[in-house]
């Protein structure tokens, strides 16, 4: 089962997240393989590490609103986007325009050129008036500005820009598990700037977060993928006073969800327009979409798509399946 699991260095201005994704994760492959529509294995990686992260992070900000994490590369994944709601349930894709090897690495998939970037968007769930997403944007590169090697190293970039706040992440994945362990600095408490001004003060000279830091990233992506989260803490911090939460699981926890529909597609075809609609029938016999997302398949016959222009209450009788 997919676990959530957070936890606190007694005494020490430390916390920590742990997540292992996978049913949850195992389900959102399967789909894509039922669709007909799987990604190569490397990218499938990169996915599953974006889902661990946009867990640990929707879970750390604890934002009312879906955390959207895109990157957007200049080799053969032009895209690829994880989506994380309240909830945490997530989902993610990838639009894959060229040739991934077996063996393809981060900066031969996304940063051939050095233009990829990342950003991260933050979508309030009750906008107000006039509100818009919040978005921050980082280059594909780490904070010393190194060939991108792993996801995490931007995304710890993108933490001490957004958030002026120490951050060292693990990120594995395969075609059963992806998993994360986050660890930060707590943010000093006190009065608007002071306060800014002494986070930023501390950022790389907090000696209990180094030293947390460090043993973190002893944690191979191997053990990552293979021990259970009590393993995992236990060899990591066993000198360390670990005061760890009730773990978020089942329908609390990390799962997935997507939330297109049939109603979502019919109002998407509706913006195209009846010319539209009408060629691509004629030209089709049929409108078909499938979600990006999870794979599935929604079909549009010449009745139903009749019925996407007609006053609601006078549709057509007899229309087609939902998929």
């Amino acid at each position: 089962m997919s676990e959530l699991h957070k936890f606190l260095f007694e005494g020490l201005p430390v916390r920590g997240m742990l997540v292992r994704l996978t049913d949850s994760w195992q389900e959102l492959l399967r789909r894509r393989e039922q669709a007909n529509d799987s990604f190569p294995q490397p990218v499938r990686m990169l996915l599953g590490e974006m889902a661990a992260a946009g867990v640990l992070m929707q879970s750390n900000i604890k934002f009312n609103g879906a955390l959207v994490l895109q990157v957007f590369g200049d080799g053969p994944v032009r895209l690829a986007v994880a989506e994380v709601q309240p909830d945490l349930g997530f989902r993610v894709t990838a639009k894959v325009v060229g040739e991934v090897g077996s063996d393809a690495k981060l900066e031969a998939m996304l940063n051939v050129h050095g233009q990829g970037r990342c950003a991260i968007t933050l979508d309030p769930k009750d906008k107000l008036p006039g509100q818009q997403p919040y978005q921050g944007v980082v280059p594909l590169h780490g904070d010393r500005r190194e060939p991108l090697q792993e996801l995490s190293q931007v995304l710890e970039h993108y933490m001490l820009q957004s958030e002026q706040l120490d951050t060292r992440l693990v990120l594995a994945a395969n075609d059963e598990v992806a998993a994360g362990l986050l660890i930060q600095r707590l943010p000093v408490e006190g009065e608007g700037n002071l306060a800014g001004r002494r986070n930023e003060d501390e950022i790389g000279l907090n000696e209990a977060f180094n030293r947390i830091a460090h043993l973190a990233s002893t944690l191979s992506r191997e053990e990552l993928l293979t021990l259970n989260a009590d393993t995992v803490l236990r060899r990591l911090f066993w000198e360390e006073d670990v005061r760890r939460f009730e773990p978020q699981a089942g329908a609390d926890g990390p799962r997935f969800h997507c939330s297109c529909s049939r109603e979502r597609v019919a109002g998407m075809l509706r913006g195209l327009g009846r010319e539209e609609i009408e060629g691509i029938l004629a030209e089709q016999g049929q409108v078909e979409i499938g979600c990006d997302f999870c794979g599935i398949k929604y079909h549009f016959d010449p009745v139903d798509a009749a019925g996407l222009f007609m006053p609601a209450g006078s549709q057509p009788p007899g229309s087609s399946s939902l998929n």
